[in-house]
């Protein structure tokens, strides 16, 4: 193995093992000073949680950049120290926007505010997009009047994407933990190739965050001990976005390669699918029920899976075999790029079929009759005095 690739994976067990460490007093503290969530009707834990996840997601990123600042193979990336300084500057303001959050429950706009501001971060520090590859034709060179705001939406979705699969135990943290390590498998063998140059930090920050997400897990399968809160979701989606942005943005055009070198920045759009499709279903039903993108509601993906009678672990499961199928898929071909034509139809194979089995208007009748099911359901625990059954024995 070349030093870049030893140093990221040292940098990633470091922040795993960090992260790891980090979220037993995490947890103490979060309940000595009453960082807990209480359940509620739209939260699927019973007990109050500590919030606080985050705070141990950014302790192992502090301490994943140090190690890897150790590593000759990773001077490259440190020799550029303002890239470097502004994925740290955009993670610390990123991770006390969702701190705050958790804590005052901030208004949609501040919040909104908050990610433009990290994505401004990034674009100042120059860790943005340099050109977009139209697929099978040309480079698209970014000017600088346009490559802000495509900053600012790529962060922006990749954020919320991830804030909002974090709805049941352990699925954000194994959703971005898969994500992230097929990334940087990915974006390694780019370097390897001579596709992207060492000094791009795509592959050290998809390590790291990928620590990070294995090191938080233990601890946030269901039963979780600690939930990630919007400070660990925001963060993670974050360096996720600063990952996969200066890599896809920056491949240039290699015409007569596999197909994942025609079209890079759909590579973490395929990996993220999972996320990225629970955004534009979730879009779609509030705009088509004229409700603000911040309301509240049961209709994402784990709790399409739940109302289908999974319980917690067997939904995330599912979703995170899923994940592990679109990454697999984009990583064939660096293995095998002879057989580079199976993505896009499997690819979109995939796609289709996780549009029909969760499409928007899917069960219109069905959610009519769960919500019949659930009012008698009620109507016979107030009559009999009796607690809602638990169904975790089911998985």
């Amino acid at each position: 193995m070349t030093s870049e690739i030893v140093g990221c994976l040292v940098a990633g067990l470091v922040a795993l093992a960090v992260t790891y460490i980090s979220t037993f007093p995490t947890i103490k503290i979060a309940r000595k000073v009453g960082a807990v969530v209480p359940p509620d009707e739209r939260k699927v834990h019973k007990v109050p949680l500590p919030d606080l996840g985050g705070v141990a997601m950014f302790v192992g990123l502090l301490f994943g950049l140090v190690v890897g600042a150790l590593f000759s193979g990773l001077s490259p990336v440190y020799h550029l120290s303002s890239q470097v300084l502004g994925v740290l500057i955009g993670a610390a303001a990123i991770f006390s926007i969702g701190l705050i959050d958790d804590r005052v429950d901030m208004s949609p706009p501040a919040k909104m505010a908050g990610q433009v501001l990290s994505a401004m971060i990034l674009y100042f520090a120059g860790d943005t997009m340099y050109w977009f590859k139209i697929p099978f034709g040309s480079l698209l060179l970014l000017s600088p009047t346009i490559t802000p705001l495509i900053t600012a939406v790529w962060v922006i979705m990749i954020e919320n994407a991830i804030n909002l699969i974090d709805g049941l135990d352990g699925l954000a943290a194994g959703i971005v933990a898969i994500a992230s390590g097929s990334f940087a498998v990915y974006s390694l063998k780019l370097v390897d190739l001579g596709l992207i140059g060492s000094s791009n930090f795509g592959p050290l920050i998809a390590s790291i965050c990928c620590g990070i997400a294995l090191g938080f897990l233990p601890n946030n399968f269901h039963p979780s001990k600690i939930i990630m809160g919007d400070s660990g979701a925001l963060l993670l989606g974050f360096l996720l976005a600063a990952s996969t942005s200066v890599v896809g943005g920056r491949t240039p055009n290699t015409s007569g390669e596999a197909f994942f070198f025609f079209a890079p920045l759909l590579i973490p759009v395929i990996i993220l699918g999972v996320p990225i499709l629970d955004v534009i279903f979730a879009i779609i039903r509030r705009s088509y029920s004229r409700e603000g993108f911040a309301h509240a509601e049961k209709g994402h993906l784990h709790h399409r899976l739940l109302r289908l009678g999974h319980g917690q672990r067997r939904a995330v499961a599912i979703l995170w075999l899923w994940t592990m199928l679109l990454s697999l898929l984009v990583l064939v071909p660096v293995f095998y790029p002879n057989r580079d034509v199976i993505v896009p139809f499997g690819a979109a194979i995939m796609l289709v079929s996780l549009y029909t089995w969760f499409r928007p208007g899917l069960g219109r009748e069905g959610g009519r009759l769960d919500e019949t099911v659930t009012k008698n359901l009620s109507a016979i625990q107030s009559t009999h005095n009796i607690d809602s059954p638990d169904l975790d024995y089911l998985e």
